[in-house]
């Protein structure tokens, strides 16, 4: 039996936990998971097949064109521009000139992943089961106090209505929380060219927060630093492992853990 708590932080029931919260640990599932759903996320890139060849430059060989070839005129016999009222123009087309192609490009990869639909639904069981294990939570780095009654930290359903980030945190800081957006709320320079690249910064994940219906309280979050919230219809191992490590900490309200089993 697990706690149930008000929004004032006080035990006001026990509830059983669902059977998916008895599966097995399974950390090289996970880490597929979500390796496959990051993999998945990538944009496709490489070079333009076109680049360097958007243009009239064409090697004249041939005696019939004989206003414009170039052997037997002392001049290197590559492409030439075709300018208006004949004649020869610049190289193009080529490696070593001005604007030409490139030289052995990079080719296009496809960096997607796939995973089997029964080793994906195992791996987001076995995440979520992971969320309820204290000591997988303190080795991911969570600050908080927790013991088996009390996690996952089962909240009542009024907390859906929350619409204000003070009421959202107010509730946070009073279930035990408060250490951990503390922790959360940092964050560092990252080392490197990331810096460059649009991810300067790097911070911390604190508590996921699952819903059965949105009532205003994703509004209210948002705006706490390394917080989640998310329905039942959008879990995923991402959320419940960021960055492969499973444990994170997990609020649900009590009609989402009631229909947990629904969807999974």
């Amino acid at each position: 039996m697990t706690n149930i708590y008000s929004l004032a932080g006080k035990v006001v029931g026990e509830i059983q936990l669902p059977d998916v919260f008895k599966t097995q640990y399974r950390p090289d599932l996970i880490q597929r998971a979500v390796v496959a759903m990051q993999a998945n996320r990538r944009q496709v890139y490489g070079t333009d097949p076109l680049a360097g060849l958007r243009t009239s430059a064409e090697y004249f060989g041939s005696r019939r064109h004989s206003y414009r070839m170039t052997i037997n005129r002392e001049q290197a016999r590559l492409p030439k521009e075709k300018p208006g009222g004949g004649g020869l123009g610049k190289t193009r087309r080529i490696p070593q000139s001005v604007g030409g192609r490139r030289a052995h490009p990079s080719k296009k990869k496809d960096w997607s992943k796939k995973i089997n639909r029964k080793e994906y639904l195992f791996a987001l069981r076995s995440a979520i089961s992971a969320a309820s294990n204290p000591e997988l939570v303190k080795e991911r780095g969570h600050k908080v106090n927790l013991n088996e009654n009390s996690i996952p930290l089962i909240i009542e359903d009024s907390f859906e209505s929350l619409k204000k980030t003070d009421e959202v945190a107010r509730v946070l800081d009073a279930v035990g929380l408060k250490n951990d957006l503390e922790r959360a709320g940092h964050k560092k320079i990252r080392a490197g060219k990331g810096t460059m690249r649009g991810r300067k910064y790097r911070r911390k994940t604190s508590v996921l927060i699952v819903i059965n219906e949105d009532k205003g309280v994703r509004a209210g979050a948002q705006n706490i630093p390394g917080i989640d919230v998310a329905q039942l219809n959008e879990l995923d191992v991402e959320l419940f492992a960021p960055g492969t490590h499973a444990g994170r900490i997990t609020l649900w309200t009590k009609s989402a853990l009631v229909n947990l089993n629904k969807i999974i």
